[in-house]
């Protein structure tokens, strides 16, 4: 009973202990659970108007374009400025694809399969199509059979001979166009429809032929508003909270940063220079009596040595003339040219051959080697009893050129291998070769060959002065140092001043920004910037080739801009207004000849109308340019506040144009200015209408 009668007297605690395990023990279990959902939120790139984008789907349409830029351009890599420009493609591609299909489905619109297929092979083929190099012929032209054999390939019995990962390579570019041109179809269609809710009335086209049919020369007096001291003008507090309330959506912004910064130009030392020049004279020796060449050039410079021959347009522009007029075996160097050490040496001269070929080829590859050398020996014999290159090449090569009866075009020596120079150039006109690669094999064919050239054969050690794993230490050393020791802003501007640094600002740095002003690759501290408070200094981060160390001016999330920000634009707004009161109140009531003694400037400008956007000495005065066709010929007018000062103007004389009002033309020349507009106006109404979330930050 005393127990019982104890844990009543504690009764209210323990419905609060145990009120409180259960809670725990609930929101536990929600976020042990939810653990899910917080994880998908964060595997989404963006939400556009309520929908999620994949990160992962983002990720691939990058990689897909990546992959087509690489088969169209021929480049394995992209570097950083490249790849971020393609990813703000995509970005671009996304959002206009999703704000523009929702609007196209709520209205029913779509593109049919005729359409697509009029697009891709029909009367009226895409330009997505017709500017592919895949599909065009040797002159640079679309040829729709080569379209036709594509697609015959990548899908007919063909595609058997072609290995999985090239098919499927190929495919998928056809897949990336394919969606493209449906795409830009519906965006086509959308835009087309909205532009046509938008005609022009004859009304239109009467005011704006009436604004263009009067010109008048003018004479004017000006007084420019810098010449008021902005001191004198005073702007109070609340007229610019005043200004920013009415101009409030002039100030929407999306989420940025403004830092400043110190980057240290990672670059070599004297003593790196000093190195490399002891290195390269002392290799001379070796360079200049070894028997292996090729093995000492490319053991130890920046450029391979292949030992093909050149021509003098060929050789190292530096190593021209020794080239040429030097003995074999001597060697010229080292010099510096712009941040290189370099040398040659002759290794044989007195070569004369063609100084370029024309060709075309086969390539082939089958399952087994043996396969693909059958192939080879049936089609070298075809070729030898008379058979058509250009046929052959189209039914069994697996080159993309294979469309063109495999050509290739000119070539000079050193733009091929060495296996391949060695016999295209020593080959009469209409003779075959072939060589290996890997597992291929490939035929090719001397269509033409040129004038014979003199040539050499030139080695070349070339070292470009790096800095050193030293001189990186140390300027790295550097960086640290200041940015442990000034890790205030105050600090930072102060040391940077004294240490005669370049203390920069960047203002309005975007939250998915890759580069700060001209570093790039500073993603990091754009990223770093949006994760840190207004104040805060950073460590040392490496940009590309320089270290920077960065502070927070101030970060702005995505809204209005505040008041402070814009102050400084609103009272020059105000001023520039006050200033024109001054100025227009120092003009009423006297004449052009007294405004010129009162310092006012004067000039004559001639054929100004109500559609001019520019106009001589006065520049761009909207508002003057309204007043002139209705105002009367010598009769001065009341003074106007301009872009650029105040002004009064004088009509000398008006000239009506003789030309016929032609109401259909007239209509036509605004509607065609106005639909080249719509399309871009469109895109960027339904941009600020959407409910765009942007989480790109979080990936990139």
């Amino acid at each position: 009973m005393a127990t019982l009668e104890k844990i009543r007297s504690k009764g209210t605690f323990l419905l609060i202990v145990v009120g409180l395990a259960i809670l725990a023990f609930v929101i536990g279990d929600f976020l042990g659970s939810g653990s899910t959902y917080f994880q998908e939120s964060r595997n989404n790139v963006a939400k556009i108007n309520g929908q999620k984008i994949k990160a992962m789907d983002f990720m691939n349409s990058i990689e897909q374009m990546r992959k087509v830029y690489e088969m169209e351009m021929g480049q394995a890599s992209l570097n950083d400025e490249a790849t971020n420009q393609m990813r703000e493609s995509v970005w671009e591609t996304t959002v206009r694809s999703k704000i523009i299909g929702d609007e196209a489905k709520a209205m029913g619109m779509m593109v049919t399969k005729n359409e697509l297929t009029d697009q891709i092979v029909g009367s009226h083929i895409s330009p997505y199509i017709t500017t592919r190099p895949v599909f065009m012929n040797q002159d640079g032209v679309f040829d729709r059979n080569q379209l036709i054999n594509f697609l015959s390939i990548i899908d007919g019995e063909q595609s058997a001979q072609i290995p999985a990962e090239e098919l499927q390579n190929w495919r998928n570019y056809w897949m990336f166009w394919e969606r493209m041109i449906k795409e830009n179809r519906i965006e086509e269609k959308y835009t087309s429809l909205i532009s046509e809710a938008i005609a022009v009335t004859p009304l239109e086209a009467k005011y704006a032929f009436d604004g263009g049919k009067t010109s008048a020369d003018i004479v004017y007096a000006m007084k420019s508003y810098y010449a008021i001291a902005d001191s004198t003008v005073n702007v109070s507090d609340s007229e610019i909270k005043a200004r920013y309330n009415k101009e409030k959506e002039q100030f929407r912004q999306e989420a940025n940063a403004n830092i400043k910064y110190v980057a240290f130009d990672i670059k070599p030392s004297q003593e790196d220079f000093d190195d490399v020049e002891s290195w390269i004279t002392k290799l001379k020796d070796e360079f200049a009596s070894t028997s292996d060449i090729a093995g000492v050039t490319n053991g130890n410079s920046d450029v391979t040595y292949s030992g093909v021959n050149l021509t003098k347009d060929d050789v190292d522009k530096d190593f021209a003339e020794f080239a040429f007029s030097g003995k074999k075996d001597e060697v010229s160097g080292p010099i510096f040219v712009n941040n290189t050490y370099k040398m040659a040496r002759i290794v044989e001269t007195g070569i004369s051959s063609p100084d370029s070929v024309k060709l075309r080829n086969i390539v082939l590859f089958r399952q087994t080697p043996d396969e693909t050398q059958a192939l080879a020996d049936s089609i070298e014999t075809a070729l030898l009893a008379g058979s058509d290159f250009a046929q052959l090449a189209e039914e069994h090569s697996l080159a993309q050129n294979a469309r063109n009866g495999g050509e290739i075009g000119w070539v000079r020596e050193n733009e091929v291998t060495k296996e391949i120079a060695d016999k295209a150039f020593y080959t009469s006109t209409n003779g075959y070769f072939h060589v290996k690669e890997g597992n291929a094999i490939i035929i090719f064919n001397v269509e033409e060959i040129g004038g014979k050239a003199d040539k050499v054969k030139l080695a070349v050690i070339s070292r470009e002065v790096m800095p050193s794993s030293r001189t990186q230490a140390d300027i790295y050393a550097e960086a640290k140092k200041f940015a442990v020791e000034n890790n205030t802003l105050e600090k930072m501007e102060s040391a940077a001043k004294e240490g005669n640094l370049n203390l920069r600002s960047a203002n309005n740095i975007n939250i998915n920004a890759t580069r700060i002003n001209n570093v790039n690759q500073a993603r990091e501290v754009v990223r770093w910037a949006f994760e840190n408070k207004a104040g805060t200094v950073s460590d040392v981060f490496e940009c590309g080739d320089k270290l920077v160390v960065a502070g927070i001016n101030s970060v702005h999330e995505k809204g209005y801009r505040s008041v402070d920000d814009v102050k400084s634009r609103l009272m020059t707004e105000i001023r520039r207004e006050k200033k024109g009161d001054i100025l227009t109140e120092q003009m009423k009531g006297k004449t052009m000849e007294e405004l010129a003694a009162d310092n006012f400037s004067t000039d004559t400008v001639r054929g100004v109308n109500f559609n001019s956007t520019y106009a001589g000495s006065i520049g761009n005065e909207p508002v003057l340019f309204a007043q002139v066709a209705s105002a009367k010929e010598g009769e001065l007018s009341q003074p106007i506040k301009g872009n650029m000062g105040a002004f009064v103007y004088k009509v000398i004389s008006k000239t009506e144009s003789s030309a016929p009002y032609n109401e259909k033309e007239e209509m036509a020349m605004l509607s065609e200015r106005q639909r080249y507009m719509n399309s871009y106006l469109i895109i960027d109404a339904l941009k600020k209408a959407a409910d765009i979330e942007d989480f790109r930050y979080r990936y990139f």
